[in-house]
């Protein structure tokens, strides 16, 4: 690793700082953030609609579940290529543009009369909500100094709390009651209200003009980065292994333990509060302690997955622990997201936010897929609980080989006799 890379990674400050108040967020961070609200309400609402979709359009409910899948891919293979392809683009347009193709997208899938043409909308609003990712992303970023990144990640991430809340139990309801269509109506409409708000609310950032950017082709020099692979590695873990159980979730449900329909919109809500209090714990704590924040929300996300495997046909259990891996698993999400800022950012200010995304949706993508082999396997879909402990925890050993080697840094960095920023600091 380069020196002024490890300044950064250093887990231990030298010098004694006095306590400093956390810096205030701009607007435009809780704007982006309540756009993400309605892109989050759509990759996560299918995992309360798959009886409904796979009835309604006569596939199997592993298949009904590859939608989920189908937005991952989009996500993952959209984050690069729409970082690389709106460089030079203004940030704000660029935002406005992909909120629009969303909202087509969704307006074309709620009239699909067929599986693969709403397969193909869900991968295409996927590359749009890929795109907004990225760039939002690296606009909140920029909007906020090195010690309030894991706070910025965390509101736009709170946007994906709340849609587990209200979005996605909303979501469950109107599909059950007026059909899984509505609720792509629904999320239509949501984009449109995000829309006019990051025309109104988000300002041209600082570092819009594509001059004062690096060139794509040096910002791929942090690919040869061990610690940018492990926090890759780390990520996708994590979101495979959280993915693999909460996308078969309303199935479990139903035909495990014994819930009515009329349960499935409760639980995700009380899913979506665990989330949403990880989130904000997360996005707190992890700018202080990174590593520490992680370890414990990775150990305690595979715990609650190993429970609910199992404790499947306890209604109590099952209820409790999804509320509980709601917050688990969202404790991890905003130092997860500032751990890839850390090491890429940079020198890679495009790629880092696309990165991020490609990480988290790699997991989105392999964790549904491998949910639905265990299931088409007839092994149950409390066996996909089991697989995600096992996939959690390493994600868990991806962390603490990341804290290794940020000692490792930090020790060099201190043998050399220089002093890094200390807004730079990660604690563990």
């Amino acid at each position: 690793m380069r020196p002024g890379r490890e300044a950064v990674d250093r887990t231990v400050s030298s010098a004694p700082r006095a306590p400093r108040a956390p810096a205030r967020l701009p607007a435009a961070v809780y704007v982006l953030g309540a756009a993400v609200f309605a892109l989050g309400t759509s990759e996560f609402m299918l995992s309360g609609l798959l009886p409904e979709v796979s009835d309604d359009l006569g596939v199997s409910i592993p298949t009904a579940g590859l939608l989920i899948s189908a937005f991952a891919i989009g996500m993952v293979v959209g984050a690069p290529v729409l970082a690389a392809a709106t460089q030079r683009l203004p940030r704000r347009e660029t935002l406005v543009w992909l909120l629009a193709v969303f909202a087509v997208g969704h307006v074309v899938g709620a009239l699909a009369p067929y599986y693969w043409l709403l397969f193909i909308c869900r991968v295409v609003s996927a590359l749009a909500c890929a795109g907004f990712w990225a760039v939002g992303a690296a606009v909140a970023i920029s909007l906020v100094p090195v010690q309030a990144r894991a706070r910025a990640m965390a509101v736009m991430i709170g946007g994906l709390s709340i849609a587990n809340i209200a979005g996605v139990p909303g979501g469950a309801v109107l599909g059950q009651s007026l059909g899984w269509r509505s609720a792509f109506w629904a999320v239509a409409l949501l984009t449109a209200a995000g829309l006019v708000g990051v025309l109104l609310f988000v300002p041209r950032t600082p570092d819009t003009s594509a001059a004062e950017r690096p060139p794509l082709r040096s910002e791929l020099v942090i690919y040869r980065d061990p610690q940018v692979w492990l926090a890759i590695a780390t990520t996708a873990l994590f979101a495979a292994g959280t993915f693999c159980f909460f996308s078969y979730l309303a199935p479990l449900l139903t035909d495990v333990t014994g819930l009515g329909e009329g349960w499935v919109p409760v639980v995700l809500v009380l899913y979506g509060v665990g989330a949403f209090t990880g989130t904000v714990l997360g996005g707190r704590l992890a700018d202080a302690h990174m590593f520490g924040t992680l370890y414990t929300g990775l150990g305690a996300a595979a715990a609650v997955l190993a429970l609910a495997a199992v404790t499947a046909e306890s209604a109590v259990a099952v209820v409790t622990l999804s509320g509980l891996l709601g917050l688990a698993s969202f404790l991890c999400a905003p130092g997860l997201n500032a751990r890839i800022f850390n090491v890429a950012n940079a020198d890679a200010p495009t790629l880092a936010g696309a990165t991020v995304t490609s990480a988290f949706n790699t997991g989105n993508t392999l964790g549904p897929w491998a949910g639905g082999l265990v299931i088409s396997a007839g092994l149950g879909y409390a066996a996909t609980a089991w697989l995600g402990a096992v996939l959690v925890l390493g994600a868990l050993g991806g962390a603490w080989l990341q804290s290794r080697g940020a000692s490792r840094a930090g020790q060099v960095v201190a043998a050399s006799g220089r002093r890094e920023p200390a807004a730079e600091v990660v604690t563990r």
